[in-house]
């Protein structure tokens, strides 16, 4: 093995030690361990940057399939989509007057739609996965903690929201969402004396939909970092085999 491999290598096994083992005496234990077997192992930085596409594909798999799942995002107070802040006095107003459940359905029917479309976003990461060069690699490398969720960010949030607001619109009509907040914010705007607001709700809806998909990306992001053992496949087990 040339130097130049070497130096990747131990890079690389630095990376994933730390993924999962930052500030521990076992780092250390570990990392020398990793350097003896790599010296000896035929590991390419192709075979690398595959293994690396291969966690990231696996951690955004795992995100995406966990947020499609009814109640994924209904059920999880971290990505719960609530009714429309920038309207809340409506579903102040609207609950005053006794539509307290038809506000309810209206908040359970947004999550539903969010989980409906968040079904079409994995291929889309996937795909920005597959894009990632060497150079992105080394940058997820030598980056924070969430890396490699603010690089799929930056590669995909365009195209996301492009490919996202139909996909979620269409998701709300399908189960009644658009519907009923149409139906809510038509009944608040016929009160006498208040200012009207826009039942539009496709914006906000898909904006809401793609932070949760990234604070879940996030997650498996982290459990990635700090269990990359278990998520391996056999060409990872090839890098991390240490014994």
């Amino acid at each position: 093995m040339n130097r130049q491999n070497s130096n990747v290598l131990q890079k690389v096994a630095l990376f994933f030690l730390l993924i999962g083992l930052t500030g521990s005496a076992k780092a250390q234990i570990k990392l020398n361990k990793l350097k003896k077997s790599l010296e000896g192992e035929s590991v390419s930085t192709e075979e690398v940057a595959q293994g690396l596409k291969e966690a990231l594909t696996n951690g955004v798999s795992k995100g995406s399939d966990l947020v499609s799942q009814i109640d994924g995002y209904f059920k999880n107070p971290e990505i719960k989509i609530p009714f429309p802040p920038e309207v809340k006095q409506v579903e102040t107003t609207l609950r005053q007057m006794g539509l307290g459940k038809e506000v309810d359905r209206f908040v359970l029917t947004l999550n539903r739609g969010a989980e409906d479309a968040a079904k079409e976003a994995k291929p889309i990461f996937v795909e920005a996965v597959k894009q990632m060069t060497i150079q992105d690699a080394w940058a997820i490398l030598k980056g924070e903690k969430d890396a490699a969720t603010q690089y799929l960010k930056s590669s995909t949030a365009t195209l996301l929201k492009e490919k996202f607001k139909p996909i979620i619109q269409a998701s709300l009509d399908k189960v009644n969402a658009t519907k009923y907040y149409a139906d809510l914010v038509n009944t608040y705007n016929k009160i006498p004396l208040v200012q009207k607001v826009s039942p539009a709700l496709d914006e906000y809806a898909t904006d809401k939909a793609i932070e949760g998909l990234f604070v879940m990306i996030a997650k498996e992001e982290k459990n990635i970092r700090e269990n990359p053992l278990a998520r391996t496949s056999e060409l990872l087990k090839k890098v991390f085999e240490a014994q």
